[in-house]
């Protein structure tokens, strides 16, 4: 059997539940799924999927990445890394990462918040001391939580994001279109030390 379009360009790896429920939701072929806004692209994915009750949050959590990747695809924002790590920034696994020559840009991905929208600033707080210029976005589902967070952002009580969107809004829209204005290019490989080498030769 051949495999899936979201296995050959390398959105899901291996065999998944999230994947399996993803290509049974609209077409199976992410690509012919037709919308005006991207906002929609995502509503439409997400109705589809609730319309089945689902008690399971990490299964809720791996299908919106899914609907998030493919919509980067469809927009063309390309290349990004998911579950990526950056350099000199340890212990941290970012759910999407795009790199423009020296200003990475981080999209934490939460269908809903709680306190864990503290664990995304503290990430974008980690990022951005390395990586000076870097932008952190938490994109959720849940328009009130994403409220509230918005709040504490403008009043500054959140130190490393830049902004919280709810991804079935048209502020979505927005941030796919500044997105879609860089230029994305895969990274560099990071020299940890860079100098004259002087090691023994036998």
């Amino acid at each position: 059997m051949a495999r899936s379009i979201t296995r050959r360009i390398g959105i899901v790896k291996g065999k998944s539940k999230a994947e399996q429920i993803f290509l049974t939701l609209l077409d199976p072929d992410f690509r012919a799924v037709r919308y005006d806004h991207p906002h929609e692209y995502v509503q439409m994915y997400w109705d589809a999927y609730t319309s089945v009750p689902r008690n399971n949050a990490a299964l809720n959590g791996k299908v919106f990445e899914i609907v998030i990747e493919t919509l980067l695809y469809r927009e063309n924002i390309l290349p990004f890394y998911t579950q990526a790590r950056a350099a000199f920034v340890p212990n941290v696994n970012y759910d999407i990462l795009l790199y423009s020559k020296g200003e990475p840009v981080s999209l934490s991905l939460k269908t809903s918040l709680r306190e864990r929208y503290k664990q995304a600033d503290l990430e974008a707080v980690a990022l951005k001391y390395v990586h000076r210029k870097s932008s952190c976005f938490l994109l959720t589902l849940n328009h009130d939580e994403a409220e509230g967070v918005l709040g504490k952002i403008t009043k500054g009580d959140i130190l490393g994001l830049d902004d919280i969107i709810d991804c079935s809004t048209e502020r979505f829209d927005v941030l796919i279109q500044e997105l879609k204005s860089k230029r994305f290019v895969e990274s560099e490989t990071v020299e940890v030390i860079e100098g004259n080498l002087v090691k023994r030769i036998d």
